[in-house]
């Protein structure tokens, strides 16, 4: 059998998993691997924009309220208060790798902001209509030029390989992973021997007859890393976008949030 090694193993090409691998890339060789072409992801679909505490006369605080108000309880408030507060880092971080936020010169913070559900404030930085795409174009080009990141497409995760499925004793813990190649000429299983392996491969919307979600969001990390012992949480928490354009003839598509924040 085949065998890939890596010091970093990343399931996914979205935006988390593009951001993981940038980010661990000086600390070792990683592996981003991907079931479809690497700029296909949920990520790609993202229209509306991201919310960030910018304007003089918005506050972290009122940010954190906003979030914990519409998670109705239950949110877990260090959580969101440390995403809140690192936000604007990160808006600096994606405009250092290439992604460029609509501008307003009426505004104080320069950015054209706007209003989405659940916010008091206008705080949501995009990129056109296509934020996602943006942020997913520019990550995907930053990686494919870093050198320790080696990119696999059209590879889809079957299992991850752990200490005890081997048959090795002590803590387990989870040492690469099965792959099943799907491109031409690059069929069959191997295998990929990985000091850490980060999941970050999606969703599960398509176990739904009605979602926004692409046909990628099928769940496969969910059930690879449960299969391993991974701990599953929080599964009753499904996006379901509450504006779509419907046809009886063709795929339903996202219509963003955006337009209810304005007031539709």
């Amino acid at each position: 059998m085949r065998t890939i090694d890596c010091d970093f193993l990343v399931a996914g090409s979205g935006i988390a998993g593009l951001l993981s691998a940038i980010h661990l890339a000086p600390h070792g060789s990683v592996l981003l691997i991907t079931k479809k072409n690497s700029a296909e992801s949920s990520s790609n679909y993202a229209q509306g924009g991201i919310a960030c505490v910018m304007e003089p006369g918005d506050s972290f605080e009122q940010h954190v309220a906003d979030t914990l108000d519409a998670g109705a309880g239950l949110c877990d408030e260090a959580v969101v208060r440390r995403i809140v507060e690192d936000a604007p880092a990160r808006i600096r971080e994606l405009e250092r790798f290439g992604v460029h936020f609509n501008t307003a010169a009426a505004s104080q913070s320069g950015y054209d902001l706007g209003r989405e559900g659940g916010h008091s404030r206008r705080r949501v930085l995009h990129s056109g209509d296509i934020t996602g795409q943006q942020v997913e174009t520019a990550l995907l080009q930053q990686a494919q030029q870093t050198p320790n990141i080696r990119i696999l497409e059209h590879a889809r995760l079957i299992d991850l390989v752990t200490t005890a499925r081997l048959g090795i004793g002590g803590t387990d813990r989870c040492v690469g992973a099965y792959a099943l190649g799907l491109g031409p000429g690059d069929e069959g299983i191997f295998a990929i021997r990985a000091g850490f392996t980060i999941l970050a491969t999606g969703g599960c919307g398509k176990v739904y007859l009605y979602t926004s979600n692409p046909d990628i969001a099928t769940g496969d990390g969910v059930a690879i890393g449960w299969r391993a012992g991974a701990a599953v949480a929080n599964m009753e928490f499904i996006q379901f976008h509450p504006t779509c354009l419907y046809h009886p003839q063709a795929k339903n598509f996202l219509i963003s949030e955006a337009v209810r924040g304005e007031g539709a």
